[in-house]
């Protein structure tokens, strides 16, 4: 059985050095685990409870809801951004949510990693995705974590996926998240 990990980046600049972590968790995924990395995010409207309702769905959060169901865990990559996560990540995690109870994250195996300018990789704003993907009704993997810190220098020309400490870190995430939805 191979497990479907859905990744969620938190950054929406093509050049994200989040979105080159998750690109490399794809090429990295040990057998048995699938980690697809979702596009869209930028698409959908801030999450309105008003339109949360049969037939108001925007197609975006629908999208998003359907690839969600699909998922046995998730990966959140989070930058920092003013010490907190960025608002993409969070409105994707509100949709996640509903309707209460029975949100596609519900009971599934959440995991928040990312890397950040800052001397600490954005522990802040992971700390913060954890909290939200849990009161959400994801089940966060408390001891699935990694922070890169010094994003800008670290990865000015190096993509993850060939630092060999961030591949080998990374690709334990993975096996770690792989073996929680197992």
């Amino acid at each position: 059985m191979s497990v479907r990990i859905l990744a969620l980046v938190g950054s929406l600049r093509a050049g994200s050095h989040n979105r080159q972590l998750a690109e490399a968790a794809v090429k990295l995924a040990p057998a048995g685990a699938e980690v697809v990395l979702y596009e869209g995010l930028a698409d959908i409207p801030f999450y309105n409870e008003d339109v949360d309702v049969e037939g108001g769905v925007p197609a975006a959060a629908v999208q998003l809801r359907e690839a969600a169901q699909g998922a046995d865990a998730f990966l959140l990559f989070s930058p920092e951004y003013n010490g907190t996560m960025p608002a993409v990540l969070k409105n994707a995690i509100d949709w996640l949510s509903r309707p209460y109870g029975a949100g596609a994250i519900s009971g599934k195996p959440v995991a928040v990693i990312g890397t950040a300018f800052g001397q600490y990789g954005g522990v802040w704003a992971q700390d913060e995705a954890r909290k939200a993907a849990g009161i959400a009704g994801g089940k966060v993997v408390e001891d699935i974590k990694l922070s890169i810190p010094g994003s800008v220098t670290r990865f000015a020309e190096t993509h993850p996926v060939d630092d060999a400490e961030v591949a080998a870190q990374l690709t334990e995430v993975v096996t770690q998240l792989q073996a929680q939805a197992a």
